[in-house]
């Protein structure tokens, strides 16, 4: 395994009924900024929970974040946090209102555009509102990172910045308010944690690790977990489990010793870019389109995929053979829980897929280093 420093800040109430831990974590916090999505947590009583837990606070709110969280929705909170002197940011719902949570956390902090300083420029915060979060969906794992994903509709830009000072003091994660997630929801979900599984899983060192071990346990898991949630949504096991995996699958952990790819992400983002793609519905279908395109030199990792992970037999076949086939088995996952495995389920028209290529800032890493004509033929392969 590589050197590696392992970092993690975050404090984590897990299980039911941890809401009642708000009150202890915000003692020493008076102005509150609550922020949520399309107004579901006040549908299914998680808001009513989490005002319970803020009385006695001044308590604002910035509602309406969507997924792909997007700039105008940062700008707004900016300004709410800076006119009211905000102390602390509760970022209430998915991934979405975290990462959007977060880029308003370092960007009331500064007198600069908080796009063009941060995710253009790649300046550093020196300060940031401290935030926390109640998670109602599993997925993509924000609320134990210190990374946030913002759109630019206007500029045909996603971007992902990161820093130490946009983890989440305390993190919040009761499985029973997921119940009430729409299915499409728990699909892309479970997509996008599946793949943030792989970005470390397929990269550098191939050989057997302890790292790796973990990672295929987690997808194993992810696999039967999903099977039953999508038959008994309030199956608190099996909530529990993609929960978990969600967290555990970026907040670190699967990437120690590794060499990292992120590769797949970069390309989903292009498509949310440009059309608004529900993230994890888009790496469902480049991410083993991807694969497919760099799985030649590292066999060995993907025979391990194979056996370990889908329970193939390998019995007769080549190292080849066996790397094909569990890329088939991951796409045959994907269309079995009901998610896309083509461009054309997104309604991506194929004359943009040029476009789209030249515009995917792509990098070099362990397991490919690829070029516009590189990824146009990946998005080509995946229509």
């Amino acid at each position: 395994m590589k050197n590696f420093t392992f970092y993690n800040p975050v404090r984590v109430h897990f299980g039911k009924g941890q809401v009642t831990n708000l009150a202890d974590e915000l003692k020493d916090y008076n102005k509150i900024l609550v922020t949520y999505g399309g107004g579901s947590i006040k549908k299914n009583g998680v808001y009513d929970d989490v005002m319970e837990n803020l009385k006695g606070k001044e308590v604002f709110e910035l509602s309406g974040i969507t997924p792909n969280p997007r700039t105008v929705k940062v700008y707004e909170g900016i300004k709410i946090c800076k006119e009211n002197d905000i102390d602390f940011i509760l970022a209430v719902g998915g991934g979405s209102t975290l990462d959007c949570s977060k880029a308003i956390a370092m960007g009331a902090k500064t007198n600069e555009d908080f796009w063009d300083y941060f995710f253009e420029e790649k300046n550093k915060p020196t300060d940031a509102i401290k935030l926390g979060t109640v998670i109602t969906m599993a997925g993509t794992g924000s609320e134990m990172d210190g990374s946030c994903v913002i759109s630019n509709i206007e500029r045909k830009k996603k971007y992902g910045y990161g820093h130490r000072l946009l983890y989440p003091v305390f993190s919040i994660i009761d499985p029973t308010y997921t119940y009430s997630l729409p299915k499409y929801q728990l699909i892309s979900g479970t997509c996008d944690m599946f793949s943030h599984i792989m970005e470390e899983y397929f990269s550098e060192p191939d050989y057997k690790n302890t790292t790796d071990n973990i990672s295929e346990s987690l997808m194993k898991t992810v696999i039967d977990s999903i099977r039953v949630a999508l038959k008994n949504p309030e199956d608190y096991q099996a909530r529990s489990n993609l929960m978990w995996v969600s967290t555990l699958a970026i907040n670190g952990l699967t990437a120690t010793g590794k060499s990292s790819d992120w590769l797949s992400h970069k390309l989903e983002h292009t498509l949310s870019a440009y059309f608004d793609v529900t993230h994890g519905m888009g790496l469902a279908v480049v991410h083993p389109n991807y694969l497919k395109f760099v799985y030649k030199n590292h066999l060995e990792k993907f025979r391990s995929f194979a056996i370990n992970v889908w329970n193939i037999n390998p019995e007769g076949k080549t190292d080849e053979e066996l790397a094909l086939e569990s890329i088939v088995a991951l796409q045959n996952f994907f269309k079995e829980i009901g998610a896309p495995t083509t461009l054309r389920e997104l309604d991506i028209p194929k004359d943009k897929i040029k476009e789209m290529a030249e515009n995917t800032a792509a990098y070099k890493t362990s397991y490919s280093d690829l070029s516009t004509s590189d990824i146009e033929t990946i998005y080509n392969n995946a229509y």
